[in-house]
């Protein structure tokens, strides 16, 4: 209220001086709000304030011009008197320096000396104590790490290093040096991981090395103990063998692991006698002290499952590299063996370290991996077998896969399979068996000089007979020199069935087979041999061109020796088997067939070159057919003809009789077959009877050829008769007998039963218009008009009768 009540009547003077009283004694900050008030008040009010504030300055203006007035000459008489102290205080400053810089210089190297001696006493105060509390809590432990860091030994730094973190650092946790020493525990194990991983990358680089030795030795050592099995085998067959009291140890995984785990100068020390203990004592090629280490490492790290997993998956990949066959594996039986050495090594270091390590691999790991490889090891073998053409590479190869086999069947690894395919390599192996007798038996052909063996004295006699099994009576009876009815050909033959049948039993050896499947392999495979082998190269040597027809029986007489000798082929296989051929079982040998087979092809190809002989025979005919009278003797090509199958005729005395007879009446009825086809050519538009006539001689010829038995055992005029056909058309139309035709046609007992009426038309109408050349009736040519007026009727009534057969 004081205040408003100001604000309307004008300030007061005390309140100005009041107001520059605050502004004096207050701070700076406050002084604001005061003028703020001075020009809140009336208007006016501010120019009164300053007013006052004038003369309150040159109040105190007038004040400190008094003040300084009074002091000046102190001042004066002070600045005077520092002047003079200038000079001497510059002089004194230069000799503080001067001595401050002697001193300094003098108590330099004392100051040092007392540095050290201060630091010195407290590294030893330090040094001290530390000692005292390392000496309490970590007695040697430390210099004990180091010591075994140092020297490799990383799983004993291991646990002592586990031994610091639970038992000696959490007493001196406090102090700095053991946390430093915590922090680099972890970092040391880390190292040592790293350091045994290292060692292990460098463990399986060399079982890879060395797989295929270490699998050379493993299958070495139960090639070995099968021979030396085999030895007692046969003498206990032979009731010369007792039992010892020994017992023959097996290529185990406890051998193989000696083996594996002695020092390297062993290699030296094996003997060349070979003997089985030198041979497990002769290799130290793998060092497993890197797994157990680092799989101890691992362990104790709490990583093993880590550890496990990339063992396993490192080793399946070696796995695959190894089943991974070179490209021309196929060519030598070093590339099998490499191949197989490799794939054994690699299982039998997983067999050790399944029985070494517990744990680390296991059956079912072990298992998956021989399934894996079984399958690839199979599809391997069937594709490189399937381009070996040796068969001797093969038998190797059946040995291989055999050692390989029973290798690590011993080693607890199911190889069924295996054998399994031992039986398609066996179909390969007789396929490429046979394949190369069959160049044997080509070879054999074709040096044969088909004509009977003959035989100078007994010892050249005894010894074809050691080599083919041939008694006669009747040539044993014979004196010396005397020739025996086969070619050389049949003992070669017969001697390469029995090396086939060696060769083909080497397969079957070893392959855990009874006496039964064996016989059964053996009769099969050499069924195959005389059945196709045999057979096909017979046959086509049979159809070359430039096999005669002398070849062509001797072929046949050795065919027939062949056939009979096939029942001592089943005693050969008896007596290497031991099974009777009575047996239900037993196979057969198709020998008869084969050879059958190949004489009947032999003598159809007689049959055949015998009717092409004839027919170059019948080529060489010259006939005039509108010759007036015949020559009155037989053409030259038919009696050369005859000739021919004469001499032919006189070869086949070896043949059996029914194939020399059937030759014949195949040759009489070709030829009759053929004067047939002459006479009824239809490129012949016209005959004469002086032609009839001449070909009559021809035909009586051949009549008289076959009435003389040119091969025994015919009976009666059973071979004339392949020229019926002929003689009783010629008769027609020489006797000129066409009522006695036409009245008993179709009767059984006619005279010209088998002239047809069309072959009488066909060769009627050639001798039907002969006016303008040679007439045939010329001699009766008065009644050549009646003649001719019969000709065309004899031409309408057998046209009827051959529309009526048609019909």
């Amino acid at each position: 209220m004081g205040r408003t009540f100001q604000h309307h009547i004008g300030p007061r003077p005390e309140s100005n001086t009041r107001i520059l009283q605050e502004i004096e004694s207050t701070d700076t900050a406050c002084v604001g709000p005061t003028l703020r008030s001075i020009y809140d008040d009336q208007p006016n009010a501010h120019k009164r304030f300053m007013e006052k504030l004038d003369a309150r300055i040159r109040n105190h203006d007038r004040e400190i011009e008094k003040m300084c007035n009074f002091h000046h000459q102190g001042f004066v008489d002070a600045i005077t008197e520092l002047l003079k102290v200038r000079a001497d205080s510059e002089k004194l400053m230069g000799q503080v320096t001067d001595t401050n810089r002697r001193l300094q210089h003098a108590g330099r190297e004392v100051t040092s000396q007392t540095d050290e001696v201060i630091h010195c006493r407290l590294q030893q105060r330090n040094m001290v104590t530390t000692v005292e509390k390392l000496q309490l809590c970590l007695p040697a432990h430390q210099s004990i790490l180091t010591k075994q860091y140092c020297f490799c030994r990383h799983y004993a730094a291991l646990k002592t290093m586990e031994q610091l973190e639970k038992v000696y650092i959490p007493r001196v946790s406090q102090y700095r040096f053991c946390q430093i020493m915590a922090e680099n525990l972890p970092r040391l194990r880390e190292e040592i991981k790293e350091i045994s991983m290292s060692d292990l990358k460098d463990f399986l680089e060399s079982i890879r090395k060395h797989s295929d030795k270490v699998g050379e030795m493993a299958m070495r050592q139960a090639q070995k103990h099968r021979t030396f099995n085999s030895a007692l085998t046969k003498q206990a067959c032979l009731g010369h063998y007792t039992k010892p009291v020994y017992s023959v140890i097996g290529p185990t995984h406890a051998h193989i692991h000696n083996a594996l785990m002695r020092d390297d100068d062993d290699v030296d020390d094996e003997d060349e006698d070979g003997t089985e203990e030198e041979i497990l004592m002769a290799h130290d090629l793998v060092d497993f002290s890197p797994v157990y280490r680092c799989l101890h490492i691992y362990t104790v790290l709490g990583n093993r499952e880590t550890f496990e997993n990339y063992y396993r998956k490192q080793r399946k990949k070696q796995a695959r590299l190894v089943l991974q066959p070179q490209g021309n594996m196929h060519e030598t039986v070093e590339g099998y063996t490499r191949y197989f050495n490799q794939i054994v090594g690699f299982f039998v270091v997983e067999d050790h370290i399944l029985h070494a390590t517990r744990g680390l691999v296991t059956r079912p790991f072990t298992d998956e991996l021989w399934n894996m490889a079984l399958s690839k090891i199979i599809a391997v073998l069937r594709t490189h077998s399937s381009y070996c053409d040796d068969p001797d590479l093969v038998l190797d190869l059946k040995n291989l896969i055999v050692i390989f086999a029973d290798t690590l069947q011993g080693y607890g690894f199911p190889v069924n399979r295996l054998f399994d395919l031992l039986f398609e390599v066996r179909d390969q192996y007789n396929e490429t068996l046979l394949k190369k007798w069959s160049l044997v038996f080509r070879e054999i052909f074709e040096l044969d000089n088909y004509s009977p063996i003959p035989v100078e004295t007994e010892e050249e006699y005894k010894l074809v007979i050691s080599r083919f099994p041939f008694h006669d009576a009747e040539i044993e009876k014979q004196d010396f020199p005397k020739k025996l009815p086969m070619s050389q050909s049949v003992p070669q033959i017969y001697t390469q069935v029995k090396e086939f049948i060696y060769a083909s039993l080497k397969f079957s050896e070893s392959l855990h087979r009874s006496s039964t499947e064996i016989d059964d392999m053996l009769r099969k495979s050499t069924n195959l041999l005389l059945t196709r082998t045999l057979n096909s190269c017979l046959q086509n040597h049979i159809k070359k061109p430039h096999i005669g027809l002398t070849e062509l029986v001797q072929i046949i007489i050795n065919t027939t020796h062949l056939e009979q000798a096939c029942r001592y082929l089943e005693d050969f296989i008896t007596n290497i088997t031991n099974v009777s051929p009575e047996t239900v079982h037993t196979t057969r040998l198709y020998g008869l067939s084969t050879f059958k087979d190949a004489r009947h092809a032999a003598e159809g190809e007689i049959y055949t070159k015998l009717n092409q002989k004839i027919d170059e025979f019948i080529q060489l005919a010259d006939y005039d057919w509108n010759m007036a009278e015949s020559d009155g003797r037989a053409s030259g090509y038919l009696m050369d003809l005859i000739n021919f199958l004469r001499s032919t005729f006189q070869v086949f005395t070896h043949l059996p009789g029914k194939v020399a007879q059937t030759a014949c009446m195949s040759a009489c009825k070709h030829l009759s077959t053929s004067l047939m086809q002459m006479l009824l050519d239809t490129e012949l538009k016209q005959i004469s009877m002086g032609a009839i006539q001449q070909f009559n001689l021809d035909v009586i010829q051949c009549e008289l050829f076959a009435s003389s038995e040119p091969v025994p055992g015919f009976q009666g005029d059973t071979l004339q008769m392949a020229f019926i056909d002929l003689r009783q058309l010629l008769d027609l139309f020489l006797v000129w007998d066409w009522s006695t035709y036409l009245a008993d046609y179709g009767q059984p007992t006619s005279k010209y039963l088998r002239v047809s009426p069309a072959t009488a038309l066909a060769l009627l109408e050639k001798m039907k218009d002969t006016s303008k050349k040679n007439n045939i009736f010329s001699q009766f040519r008065k009644n050549e008009r009646d003649k001719q007026k019969l000709i065309e009727t004899v031409v309408k009534q057998l046209r009827s009768l051959v529309n009526l057969m048609s019909s």
